[in-house]
């Protein structure tokens, strides 16, 4: 008989026990605030589907930060960032959901210092916005990037410092320079336009060749009913929490 190591074993073992699990759902995924501010006609009688869709996870020891949003099957609810204190056993939510947005990058660049990219979510992507931290996560704040609304999306963001970053925002089709890269050294509380060009700026000019060779530590994949929470480690992927893709409805 040929017998595994012990760290396989004991990775394979956890992930039995995590896929006979139920997956995670998050609570109240609607209010009626939310069905009157975005028209939606869910009722009792004809409730409307409520789906989770994650984008992007982080962390580091044992804290670990999960970013994407709730919808219906064709209106986006509210952005969601969710955060676990003990390797994803139990999650919290540590700031207000932001209706008709979603989230979809995340980076520390420290233990203390974090940001989550955001944009409103209507016809088209409009009033990109970050959520920032400066406590590792306890508490978030949310920096627009522009002071009057404005069409366009964080395309991509990298900080390699607590202050220094850089951003680049696609201003969608119809502008004359579509793409235009911000520069901060504020922490991301204030921004600087430092170029406005109508060709894509390679994500190489934003994130540095240090951010890892191998590719980013942690990741969320989609199997057919759940969201799973996932870490690199010697052995491969670590499956570490997973949510459920149907949450709930709204009514």
């Amino acid at each position: 008989m040929r017998w595994l190591p012990k760290t396989s074993l004991t990775l394979i073992l956890a992930a039995l026990a995590l896929h006979a699990e139920e997956p995670q759902k998050i609570d109240n995924v609607c209010v009626p605030e939310d069905i009157e501010a975005l028209g939606l006609t869910c009722s009792d009688n004809e409730p409307c589907a409520v789906f989770l869709e994650l984008s992007s996870a982080e962390g580091f020891g044992a804290n670990i930060f999960v970013i994407g949003n709730l919808h219906t099957v064709d209106t986006t609810i509210s952005a969601v960032l969710l955060a676990s204190s003990d390797r994803g056993k139990t999650w919290s939510e540590p700031v207000k959901r932001i209706r008709a947005a979603e989230l979809d990058q995340i980076q520390f660049a420290d233990p203390m210092h974090g940001w989550a990219s955001g944009v409103k979510v209507n016809s088209l992507p409009r009033d990109p916005f970050l959520l920032l931290t400066v406590d590792g996560g306890q508490m978030w704040h949310p920096v627009p990037l522009f002071d009057e609304p404005l069409l366009g999306a964080i395309q991509q963001f990298w900080f390699d410092s607590a202050n220094h970053g850089q951003l680049v925002v696609d201003r969608s089709q119809g502008q004359t320079k579509r793409y235009e890269l911000y520069q901060s050294s504020t922490g991301g509380e204030t921004w600087t336009l430092k170029e406005a060009t109508d060709q894509p700026i390679p994500p190489a000019q934003i994130e540095p060749k240090t951010a890892g060779a191998e590719g980013p530590n942690w990741r969320v994949a989609a199997d057919k009913d759940s969201y799973r929470v996932e870490r690199r480690n010697v052995a491969g992927w670590e499956t570490l929490a997973r949510f459920a893709i149907h949450a709930g409805e709204c009514k």
